[in-house]
């Protein structure tokens, strides 16, 4: 009877949105939402480009390098930004990490 997994997101993390959670596009809003059993959550844009690069595969560190080299912004402010951002979202169950060994 586990519950949902806590993580710690730092760097190395390759976070993403557990099985039952969705981000998807509310046609009939306009805005994007992330879907969870009973919960909806409506990130800002730049929360929804985040999440769009957390697939499970790539780090945390991975997707900080595209978003300072797409913006040209100062790697340790968005990582910052981006490490806490996450954070937030696991601590409320939005967010899970990839395990090591997939099936």
């Amino acid at each position: 009877m586990a519950g949902p997994r806590h993580i710690s997101v730092s760097e190395a993390s390759r976070p993403m949105l557990p099985r039952h959670t969705k981000l998807k596009f509310d046609e009939t809003r306009k805005v994007w939402v992330i879907l969870a059993p009973e919960r909806v959550l409506a990130p800002d844009e730049i929360a929804v480009e985040v999440l769009q690069l957390c697939d499970g595969v790539r780090s945390v560190a991975g997707i900080v390098d595209d978003l300072a080299a797409k913006y040209a912004a100062p790697r340790a402010d968005i990582s910052a930004d981006v490490v806490a951002m996450l954070q937030d979202l696991a601590d409320k169950g939005f967010l899970t990490e990839a395990r090591e060994k997939t099936p």
